[in-house]
């Protein structure tokens, strides 16, 4: 006999897995030491959100984009929110193993504060960098992605602590699993 249905006491350690792998997106984002922009071809311009550098071939002359208000800002906000999404962390592993509503609701709200705080952050940079930069077509690459990738992960798990506290029976094992679908 085959049974498909959803096994919530296994399927509950899937959310802090989703925000761990945040974090390391974040943490690739805030250390990457160049990937937000790069010029066209990729040859005499880039960017991390610590530096600009500008150059050909092995004659590079970087300068440190932190004397720029905006970039400390954005700094600022990323590591701010790179430290409330540890914590939010932390609070999703023991609302899981202790199945706590009132943590989950604490995580989604701490999730949320994150999100808008590296949206910010996210949108300021290549606003700000385009005004300070005049010339040529410029990609945000890489390490720019994988903080909208974290800034997602987080959108997307603060909905799912949000819609959590109804399924507590269910995440406690104290309910018979509902199977979808059962061939006898």
């Amino acid at each position: 006999m085959f049974r498909c249905g959803i096994a919530y006491p296994r399927c509950k350690w899937i959310i802090p897995l989703l925000l761990l792998f945040a974090i390391i997106f974040d943490l690739i984002a805030i250390c990457a030491q160049s990937g937000w922009v790069e010029d066209e071809d990729a040859k005499s311009h880039y960017a991390s959100m610590w530096k600009q550098c500008r150059g050909l071939k092995d004659n590079w002359q970087c300068q440190s984009l932190m004397d720029y208000s905006w970039a400390q800002a954005v700094a600022a906000l990323m590591i701010i929110g790179l430290i409330i999404l540890i914590i939010a962390f932390i609070l999703a592993t023991v609302a899981m193993c202790n199945v706590n509503v009132g943590l989950m609701v604490g995580t989604a709200a701490f999730l949320i504060v994150v999100a808008i705080i590296q949206i910010i952050a996210l949108i300021i940079y290549p606003v700000k960098f385009n005004e300070l930069i005049f010339e040529g077509n410029y990609y945000y690459t890489w390490a720019y992605g994988f903080g909208w990738g974290a800034t997602i992960i987080s959108i997307g798990c603060a909905i799912l602590f949000c819609c959590l506290p109804r399924y507590e029976d269910e995440l406690r094992g104290d309910v018979k699993p509902k199977y979808l679908y059962s061939s006898e």
